[in-house]
């Protein structure tokens, strides 16, 4: 049921019951962007002009920052702003649209203005200009293309466009740095290659398209240090053709990249193992790349950080946005690269080398995935609407929302972190001066190995070398953070073996 409360679904009761139920592929080079004001690609008409949604609340100022030396702490009740509005509403009506256009599949029409991907893909083009019009411009909206050759993957039969619908939304005064938000908005059924038959892909991946809309329009009233991106991908079923070609894209042009949330099948919260739950998410995150240099995997084999990649402290940055801004949602940590035997497009940027996770439900219903509508045994097969929970959806979007703003306000990552402390009663952390005109300072953190989470930490100001007394290196493991004076925190980074002193 959708609620007229915009925040209702954050304070939602929890429930668990059982319920009654009986790769990846080559992928190609080439690279094309088109910005906004270039033809639509594979015909049809440009996205027309549509008026603006009613405005919302004015947006709280930020907080005050704290005296030069004290250590920022506590959460920005923007952040809580953000969190407010996205609305489980707007998602089923957007849900609902894009199931209108009755397949998505890559292959599938082009031409046609209410049927297939080209009309899918010019709706969310018009709806982030819409988007863009309601914040004064804040959006620049473009189309990122490559085509494929036919024959070139065993999915595609004949050249293809591959076409991405991106919204750059430009940060103040780090706009070379960036956190983007993806999703895979083609569908398909059964038969990997049909592109005609109804592929309605409510959930997979309707659930995570809608909510690119519904998080660049709750983010979209506030300005940013640093760029957020929100990017719906073609191609993910026909072997992750999107999340290549913008990650080739992003690649190309240098893009300083502070985290990828890849968000694919987030609606559902009934599942084939027979839980029905609506407060926990899964969170992939991969480890070592399978390119890494010999001397980096050396360094994993003497030193540690397997457990501490990039893309694991990514995923552990949005455990801890949710324990701060989303109520009643639990993240649970997975160290893999995605669910066993398959894939995301988060795989891509990450063989790319940046960090980058799959936020995904917890339960999955696999009669609801990849299937042709229809009843057969009594049971109901197929990617509808009514399977999807749209509250719970608004809290896997918020999470989205809350971390992309999290990491957009605060300073970059530090660099070059290193650690020493060899054969003694402290460890000692060096890293370069991270350069954000609002920075406070750098939070030292440490862990026991068997824990997930970071459990201790200490604030030790605005300094490129720090040493933690009586916390030895063998029996901890350890990061840094930069934080700047509303108390934003950085992604944690994990440190290499220093040069003893």
């Amino acid at each position: 049921m959708i609620r007229s409360d915009p925040t209702a679904f954050l304070n939602r009761e929890v429930y668990v019951r059982p319920s009654l139920r009986p790769t990846f592929l080559a992928l190609v080079p080439v690279l094309t962007a088109c910005a906004a004001s270039a033809p639509t690609p594979q015909g049809g008409p440009e996205p027309a002009a549509v008026s603006a949604p009613a405005s919302l609340p004015a947006a709280i100022p930020a907080p005050a920052p704290l005296p030069s030396g004290v250590a920022p702490s506590g959460e920005d009740p923007r952040i809580r702003e953000i969190v407010a509005a996205v609305s489980p509403a707007r998602l089923e009506r957007d849900d609902r649209t894009l199931v209108g256009f009755q397949t998505r599949h890559t292959l599938s029409d082009t031409v046609s203005a209410t049927r297939g991907i080209g009309a899918s893909r010019r709706w969310l083009f018009a709806e982030f200009q819409r988007i863009s019009q309601a914040c004064g411009g804040c959006l620049e909206v473009m189309y990122v293309s490559d085509v494929v050759k036919g024959g070139s993957s065993p999915r595609i039969d004949h050249d293809v466009n591959i076409v991405d619908v991106v919204a750059v939304q430009r940060g103040r005064t780090d706009p070379d740095r960036y956190a983007l938000m993806t999703a895979h908005y083609d569908s398909r059924v059964g038969d990997v290659m049909d592109s005609t038959s109804f592929a309605p892909g409510a959930n997979d991946d309707g659930s995570g398209t809608v909510a690119l809309l519904e998080a660049a329009r709750a983010l979209s009233r506030y300005q940013f240090d640093g760029t957020v991106v929100y990017a719906a991908l073609a191609g993910e079923e026909q072997g992750l053709l999107g999340g290549e070609v913008l990650s080739r894209y992003v690649k190309q042009h240098g893009w300083r990249i502070e985290g990828v949330l890849n968000n694919d099948i987030i609606g559902n919260t009934s599942g084939v193992n027979g839980v029905t739950e609506n407060s926990t998410a899964r969170v992939f995150g991969p480890g070592i790349p399978v390119n890494a240099p010999e001397a980096e995997l050396r360094r994993y084999l003497y030193s540690g950080g397997e457990l501490d990649t990039p893309s694991r402290e990514l995923m552990r940055y949005v455990d801890r946005v949710a324990d701060s801004y989303v109520l009643n949602l639990d993240v649970r940590m997975i160290y893999r690269l995605d669910r066993f035997g398959r894939g995301g497009d988060h795989t891509p940027f990450f063989q790319q080398g940046f960090p980058a996770v799959r936020v995904t439900e917890t339960n999955e219903e696999y009669t609801r995935q990849h299937q042709e509508v229809r009843t057969q045994n009594g049971i109901r097969y197929g990617d509808l609407p009514e399977g999807v929970d749209f509250p719970y959806l608004a809290k896997m979007t918020a999470l989205n929302a809350a971390t992309l703003a999290s990491l957009a306000w605060a300073p970059a990552s530090p660099d070059s972190v290193t650690i020493t402390g060899a054969l003694q009663p402290s460890a000692t952390l060096r890293w370069r001066p991270v350069s954000a005109p609002d920075l406070a300072g750098y939070r030292v953190y440490w862990r026991d190995p068997e824990s997930a989470t970071w459990d201790h930490s200490r604030w030790v100001g605005n300094v490129t070398q720090a040493t933690i007394d009586q916390v030895t290196i063998d029996n901890y493991f350890f990061g840094v953070a930069a934080v700047d004076r509303e108390g934003h925190e950085s992604r944690i980074v994990f440190p290499a073996p220093g040069r003893e002193r």
